[in-house]
């Protein structure tokens, strides 16, 4: 429970660990993003980490007055999201489902209706689901995953991961960078953060309920 509840302290309250973490370790903190975008994206098993809004918190950071780049953190977050969407679709492609047997703490990570739902995105979408993926948290983690699986041709893979990350590293960071500062964002940057996971979360919420509507009524219920 305090893992989580650490987790959860760190998403909501991104802005300001990114600040002590600047404080403390200054441009090494590219690293330290490179990893966390890099793990994010790259390790099926950890879904859970933040995505877009660490994108968002960079950009905001990158404004203010401190030593970082927004087009070097732009560069190096690119770097990250295309080679760690890489090397999930080589653990899919090599291992296969072997890892969805992982557990933590005793519970399976990597749980069986998630790659379902993935599954059904690529049916819906085709390999366009590589981009669609990068703005939905989970199914970003497992969209590469299961295309390892599926044995998508890596060239078709690779074109995809590449306009998917540039959207989305791209349009999140500068969109940090540019509204970041604005007094009614940087003041409410929890309610900012919860609103970036609702609205990155809206695709699920929608197919779940539109399943849920397909469902055909028992009329002896």
């Amino acid at each position: 429970m305090e893992l989580i509840y650490s987790l959860f302290d760190f998403i909501l309250h991104i802005d300001r660990h990114l600040v002590e973490i600047v404080n403390e370790y200054q441009t090494w903190t590219y690293l330290i993003l490179f990893m966390i975008i890099f793990i994010e994206t790259g390790v099926v098993v950890m879904p859970f980490l933040p995505g877009d809004s660490l994108l968002f918190a960079a950009g905001m950071l990158a404004a203010q007055p401190n030593d970082l780049s927004v087009w070097l953190m732009i560069l190096i977050l690119l770097v990250a999201a295309i080679s760690g969407d890489s090397l999930n679709y080589g653990i899919g492609k090599r291992f296969g489902m072997q890892v969805t047997r992982f557990r933590l703490f005793g519970k399976q990570v990597v749980k069986d209706e998630q790659i379902q739902k993935t599954h059904a995105f690529y049916e819906k979408y085709g390999s366009k689901t590589i981009v669609i993926a990068r703005f939905v948290p989970i199914v970003r983690t497992l969209a590469p995953f299961v295309g390892g699986i599926g044995r998508m041709h890596y060239g078709t893979f690779l074109t995809y991961n590449v306009i998917g990350a540039v959207l989305w590293v791209v349009g999140i960071t500068l969109a940090g960078y540019f509204l970041g500062n604005i007094p009614v964002v940087r003041d409410n940057f929890s309610k900012v953060v919860l609103l970036i996971i609702f609205l990155s979360l809206l695709p699920i919420i929608f197919e779940l309920a539109k399943e849920k509507l397909k469902k055909p009524r028992n009329p002896n219920a």
